[in-house]
């Protein structure tokens, strides 16, 4: 596996890294969860399925995982498995605080999250992290941060990150939305105390959605880790997406260079210069392997499939969970 290092002074990660969004709850946005998961949702049920992921993912060399409040129960599955598997120095765990998880593992929940971005509940979730990951824990975002959500405008909550990233923990955020860019661009410029905040960013990146690219090498460059989700725009860009298709430009391509789908849109990322991890969603141990043949392709004469981010991000808000 191709390693690289978490920004500037960072510990070395795979350069595919494990995102549990999708295997953490019963319910999410992606594309084919009734062929990939079937009918049982039960908690029970996802924490084997988890562990039986996690374990391919560390035997192929993966040694990035990303999770969440938000995610259900991906937190308390991975640090069950970690804590089955022993002592694992070399994998580095990133998780995000904001959102609440209040879908208590009900398919049909009306609700699945609720965000906050305050200093009452980063003080709550971190603490919650922390216990069920442990020093594992390398890296605390900011979940889809915002201008608009005012955090950055935050004293007290910003002074309260500047003490555990004065204390080791790496500090960093993720974006969502039609404004990426903006965001990014706003906490490149954030001190506190003279010094930097963030040393991370994970955004979304496809190619439907490359509109933050400019943004992501101005903060590459600035010494930050460039984290990509959401390559495959929740399974719009593999075999089954409306965008990945045989009959798609991308299906087309794909055969060309004799991968699935999914391995041609993840080499995409992987070859923009300032990425360090581009995250696999896999809920299954196949689409992990698939995913991972990414590696070993040079992503060449692909078609230029990107809408207006408008556009994109107004579609990927009227999908369903299921």
């Amino acid at each position: 596996m191709e390693t690289a290092v978490l920004g500037r002074d960072g510990p070395r990660i795979s350069r595919i890294g494990l995102g549990l969004a999708a295997i953490g709850r019963p319910a999410y946005i992606t594309t084919g969860r009734g062929a990939d998961l079937g009918s049982d949702r039960s908690e029970a049920t996802f924490r084997e399925r988890t562990a039986h992921l996690l374990d391919a993912a560390y035997a192929v060399g993966v040694r990035y995982v990303d999770v969440a409040r938000s995610y259900g129960s991906a937190e308390a599955f991975l640090g069950g498995w970690i804590a089955k598997r022993g002592p694992l120095d070399d994998l580095v765990v990133g998780s995000k605080w904001g959102y609440t998880y209040v879908g208590a593992w009900n398919l049909d929940a009306p609700v699945q999250e609720i965000k906050d971005l305050s200093l009452t509940a980063f003080e709550r979730q971190y603490g919650e992290t922390r216990a069920l990951l442990g020093d594992h824990l390398r890296l605390y975002q900011v979940h889809s941060l915002t201008i608009e959500s005012g955090a950055m405008d935050d004293a007290p909550l910003l002074a309260a990150l500047a003490r555990h990233r004065a204390q080791g923990l790496r500090i960093g955020l993720t974006t969502t939305g039609a404004h990426q860019a903006e965001t990014i661009r706003r906490a490149l410029d954030l001190r506190v105390d003279g010094v930097p905040l963030f040393s991370s960013v994970q955004a979304t990146w496809n190619l439907l959605e490359p509109s933050a690219g400019p943004a992501l090498e101005e903060a590459s460059a600035a010494g930050w880790a460039v984290i990509v989700k959401e390559a495959l725009a929740n399974g719009r860009l593999t075999g089954v997406g409306d965008a990945g298709g045989a009959d798609s430009p991308l299906g087309r391509a794909s055969v060309a260079h004799g991968v699935e789908p999914d391995a041609l849109a993840i080499a995409a990322a992987l070859a923009q210069a300032w990425v360090s991890v581009v995250l696999s969603g896999a809920a299954t141990v196949d689409q992990l392997i698939s995913n991972i043949r990414a590696l070993d392709i040079r992503a060449e004469g692909l078609p230029d499939l990107a809408v207006p981010a408008d556009e994109y991000w107004a579609a990927r808000s009227a999908r369903p969970w299921t």
